[in-house]
């Protein structure tokens, strides 16, 4: 296996296990045993956990981004583009349910050791919020643009966070109508989706 391509898969694993254990209980043996490497061969990678959280936090950020620019892409109305982003939490339903949303539970885990990575966790709710942000803008919502991208997205934490707490599929499945329905009350007064 190449280097790169090791590191990759590293990687890779490191954001499953984060995701799925957290960050402190994931293990560099964890890691290792999943990619099916060393720990000799993962230290000649990454010598410290840390190291491997910012590489992880680097390929989420680099993920989204592209899920960004497909959206954009493959959609031409903005107001579609917010469905999209809505929407993550019914393709997503099963994982979050399961284990919460991976960048909320990311962020609340740094918060709470106080981990020097957390700033750059919280770039990826950044990122969402100033996409969002975008998209009002680009619908007409002006100055109200940053307010709502903020509302959506904590909007999106909640349910995510309620989904992980109550496993319910249903109230995913109603939250999701519930947002549709206040992005189409919002546009309303200022033009058609």
């Amino acid at each position: 296996m190449k280097a790169d391509e090791t590191r990759r898969k590293i990687v890779v694993a490191a954001d499953k296990l984060f995701y799925e254990q957290g960050f402190e209980r994931a293990s560099f043996a964890d890691i290792a045993r999943v990619v099916e490497i060393s720990r000799g061969n993962f230290y000649y990678h990454f010598k410290t956990k840390d190291a491997v959280l910012a590489a992880v936090i680097e390929h989420r950020l680099d993920e989204r981004k592209a899920m960004l620019r497909r959206w954009e892409q493959e959609e031409d109305k903005p107001a579609n583009r917010v469905k999209s982003f809505i929407n993550i939490l019914i393709s997503n339903q099963t994982k979050i349910m399961a284990f919460g949303c991976p960048v909320g539970t990311l962020c609340t885990e740094l918060a709470k050791l106080d981990h020097a990575l957390k700033p750059e966790a919280a770039g990826l709710f950044t990122l969402f919020a100033e996409w969002l942000e975008r998209q009002f803008v680009e619908l007409g919502c002006g100055g109200q643009a940053p307010d709502l991208a903020m509302h959506l997205l904590m909007r999106s934490q909640g349910v995510a966070s309620l989904a992980n707490t109550f496993q319910d599929a249903e109230f995913v499945r109603r939250e999701v109508e519930a947002m549709y329905q206040w992005l189409d009350n919002q546009l309303s007064p200022m033009r058609p989706i």
